[in-house]
């Protein structure tokens, strides 16, 4: 049997580069995830704000819910928007 020993050499290093990437990919998505996520900091029921302070930067800022999401969303509690850049 004439098997190469530097092919299986590189079929593993090719499979640890795939897992590195892999992992890299992964840590960088949930890092631009988490800047979109803060602590309630109050809500406000007469147009069902609340004003979130961003867990990367530390910034406040207002965001207006809807009504079934204000209800769910209480000051304390760790919130996250998706539909918006990180502030």
């Amino acid at each position: 049997m004439n098997t190469n020993p530097f092919n299986n050499l590189k079929i593993n290093n090719m499979k640890k580069v795939i897992m590195i990437m892999a992992v890299a990919l992964l840590a960088m998505s949930c890092e631009k995830e988490s800047c979109n996520c803060g602590v309630i900091q109050s809500d406000n029921v007469q147009d069902y704000s609340v004003v979130i302070r961003n867990s990367c930067s530390q910034n406040n800022k207002t965001f207006y819910l809807s009504e079934g999401d204000w209800m769910n969303a209480h000051p304390g509690d760790n919130y996250c928007i998706t539909n918006t850049t990180s502030w």
